[in-house]
């Protein structure tokens, strides 16, 4: 029996958020007016999603109109600002059916003259606080993005704790700081972090399935093969095109835990589900390798299916990182390139 390969594959931790199909747009219009009643010309209006946190922002012209089209129905947070940025009022959980048109109008002087008449207006005060809120965790969560870019995951853990401790209500703070935690290598708390992510978000996110995808990586660090392959099942009935990138992920530090058939059924699934993914093609190959055994002739014999998943690494990757790997090893075993793409052809 030949020496296994070991392998160290990087996994990519960053969570990205797909967008979902394709859905009727509605637009969303409106004036903005100030405290003196005229036109607030610069300013900016962001309309985002409550649920996915998508978000549009719209520019109001010089008669303080301004217009947007956005995709998908639910409730939207819709906020003005300045032309120098500073939020001064919004309007919470405006609900937006797809298609269609929606006036939200922004008129301070009238907004003012309502609140006077009613001091201590509990819901001003309560929009007021939110506001400021909404502003600190946007705040924390663009210092730890950051801080991740940087690789600096202890200092965005240090941040997002900092957040979750001002707010527990977010489903996007929690699955930052469990991206946060995979990164600091504290897999039990990005356990933890994601699901609570999970257990805030709305069944509609279109974030959920990164959720369990960010879930299934942590499960699988901590050695948790058939959990974290549960949660790759999950991510992928909500979110298809999370699929490839899960299942080999999975595949890749399976690998690494030394559990050569667990990682190798991932990479099929991984394979099923992308068969252009031709890194999935060439760890399946390495592992394979370490089923090779001699015959009595000396030879080396290689497991059913090593000589095609490196071909086919090489179909898909002439030139890829490994290629010229790919090519040491099938010639290793005895096979050839079996692929028109195997070979560079030489320059006249």
């Amino acid at each position: 029996m030949i020496k296994r390969i070991a392998l160290f594959l990087p996994v990519a931790l960053m969570l990205i958020l797909t967008a979902g199909a394709l859905a009727q747009e509605t637009t969303v219009k409106g004036t903005c007016k100030d405290e003196a009643g005229k036109p607030l010309a610069g300013a900016s209006v962001e309309i985002a999603n409550l649920e996915n946190g998508l978000k549009i922002t719209a520019k109001a012209d010089n008669r303080g109109q301004y217009s947007s089209r956005i995709a998908g129905s639910g409730d939207y947070k819709i906020t003005l600002s300045g032309a120098d940025g500073k939020p001064l009022f919004f309007y919470n959980k405006v609900p937006v059916q797809s298609g269609g048109e929606i006036v939200v109008d922004f008129d301070l002087a009238k907004l003012k003259a309502e609140a006077a008449k009613e001091p201590g207006n509990k819901e001003v005060e309560k929009a007021k606080k939110e506001n400021e809120k909404i502003k600190g965790l946007n705040a924390l969560l663009q210092q730890a993005a950051q801080q991740k870019k940087e690789n600096n995951y202890d200092a965005a853990v240090a941040t997002l704790e900092q957040a979750v401790a001002q707010d527990q209500t977010h489903d996007l703070v929690y699955a930052s700081l469990g991206d946060a935690y995979l990164g600091a290598k504290k897999y039990p708390e990005a356990e933890t972090a994601y699901n609570k992510a999970i257990a805030l978000a709305a069944p509609t996110n279109k974030a959920l399935g990164n959720y369990h995808s960010g879930l299934a990586l942590a499960l699988a660090r901590e050695g948790k093969t058939g959990l974290g392959m549960a949660e790759c099942d999950k991510a992928v009935q909500l979110d298809p095109t999370a699929a490839g990138q899960c299942y080999f992920n999975q595949g890749a530090i399976l690998t690494n835990q030394g559990k050569a058939d667990d990682a190798n059924a991932a990479f099929d699934k991984a394979i099923t589900a992308d068969p252009t993914r031709a890194e999935a093609y060439y760890q399946k190959g390495i592992n394979l390798l370490g089923k090779a055994t001699l015959g009595k002739d000396g030879k080396m014999i290689p497991a059913p299916g090593t000589a095609e998943a490196l071909n086919k690494y090489l179909e898909l990757e002439p030139e890829g990182k490994n290629a010229q790997a790919a090519k040491d090893l099938l010639a290793s075993i005895g096979a050839s390139v079996q692929t028109s793409y195997g070979t560079k052809k030489s320059k006249k």
